[in-house]
């Protein structure tokens, strides 16, 4: 097997895996062994670098780590004369081990949304819930977490450790919420998955700019929250309709030989219309009567706009930019109001734009922001200003993402 079809795998295997096995063996564990358990578990990848290098891949690959994991577990725990508390079980569930997920009334079975739950103990700062969320469900990078949150990398890393040792010493023990208690940690549970989502849908460093795999999990977990009775809310509607809407896209956002295709370019007659049918239904389910829509209402009703253009000239720009502008009146975001320029462009030309950009920039800080000056590189070119190239130039520098990266850089070779 060469290289690159082995770092996939592993790319994939991390990705669905990773979180699930940090969730079993804390669920078997406890949480105390936290630290223990994300060192078996990372162990466990690299040892599968190593073998599967020179082997074939399992059949099985997920028995195959969990296997694995478990067994340098339990040598560590042996070493520090805590063998008292192994069991012979291998698996803690038997109906997860075989791939099943036990869904009750009042109780949710699955491994990673108990991990995610237990994550957002409201003894634990919303920061600390999200930190221990995406890193040991989603196995995020410090530099994803960085990005997603609008921190540094080195706070990262310590709010991770501190929130590590808050979560042994506060929450304890994997004890599930019931009925309300479900429902009042809902609202961060739905931001770890739309976090999630949001990294595996635009992807800030790697080589991939979209990571099916993390955007399947995600709509998956949403969906199996919606199978709950106690965690119906139409915030979770819009989410699982915003969802569909972008993922529907996917086949028209990457041509055949991998590289970027923006969404001006986009062959439209690869959306997937089923996808995007069930996120009308969910996005019709998700109706707010006497309350405020969502973030999530928002960016689903953008991305409808997005997914029903029959051509990118016929995008309902005006509405997207009045969507835009709700979002911001409600809660103010420098990132939500960099994106609302490009609609801006579209409805009040790109001179405008460019006023209303420089006008932004002066109240923000995006002086390491890729994505603002590509903007503005765009609208430079637009009008014909020499200060473009610069500018991209700036957009390809700052940028991590080597696909964005490779697609600016062809968008230079065309001046």
């Amino acid at each position: 097997m060469s290289v690159q079809p082995l770092d996939q795998t592993l790319d994939h295997l991390f990705r669905n895996e990773y979180g699930r096995l940090v969730a079993l063996l804390t669920n078997k564990y406890g949480i105390s062994f936290l630290e223990q358990i994300e060192d078996a578990a990372q162990d466990t990848f690299l040892k599968a670098m190593q073998v599967w290098g020179y082997q074939s891949v399992p059949d099985n690959p997920t028995a195959w780590l969990f296997r694995v994991a478990q067994n340098r577990l339990i040598d560590v725990l042996r070493r520090d004369k805590k063998s008292n508390l192994i069991g012979d079980d291998p698996f803690p569930h038997k109906e997860i081990a075989k791939g099943k997920d036990v869904i009750l009334d009042d109780m949710i079975e699955d491994s990673q949304l108990n991990m995610i739950f237990a994550c957002c103990h409201p003894s634990l700062s919303q920061e600390y819930q999200l930190i221990l969320s995406l890193k040991l469900i989603g196995g995020f990078s410090n530099k994803e977490l960085a990005d997603a949150l609008m921190k540094k990398e080195d706070a990262i890393a310590k709010s991770f450790t501190r929130a590590k040792k808050q979560f042994r010493e506060k929450v304890q023990f994997l004890q599930i919420p019931v009925q309300m208690g479900l429902q009042s940690r809902l609202f961060q549970v739905l931001r770890v998955i739309y976090l999630l989502f949001s990294e595996g849908y635009a992807a800030t460093t790697g080589e991939q700019l979209l990571k099916r795999d993390i955007c399947y999990e995600a709509l998956r977990l949403a969906l199996l929250l919606r199978d709950n009775k106690y965690c119906g809310h139409p915030n979770l509607d819009a989410l699982i309709a915003l969802m569909c809407f972008h993922v529907s896209r996917f086949d028209a956002r990457i041509d055949k030989k991998g590289e970027l295709i923006s969404l001006e370019h986009h062959d439209r007659n690869l959306y997937n219309q089923e996808l995007i049918d069930i996120g009308i239904d969910y996005l019709e389910r998700s109706g707010t009567k006497d309350r405020l829509p969502s973030h999530y209402h928002l960016e689903a009703a953008r991305s409808y706009y997005h997914s029903l253009a029959k051509t990118f000239e016929e995008t309902d720009w005006k509405s997207i930019l009045y969507l835009y502008d709700v979002q911001l009146k409600q809660q103010y975001s420098p990132m939500v109001a960099l994106n609302r320029i490009v609609a801006f462009e579209k409805v009040q030309g790109p001179q405008e734009a460019l006023k209303a950009l420089n006008k932004l920039e002066k109240e923000s800080d995006f002086e390491r922001t890729g994505l603002f000056y590509a903007i503005k590189a765009d609208l430079l070119k637009r009008l014909n200003d020499k200060k473009y190239q610069s500018t991209l130039q700036k957009a390809i520098d700052l940028t991590k993402n080597d696909l964005v990266k490779r697609y600016l850089e062809a968008k230079m070779f065309e001046v």
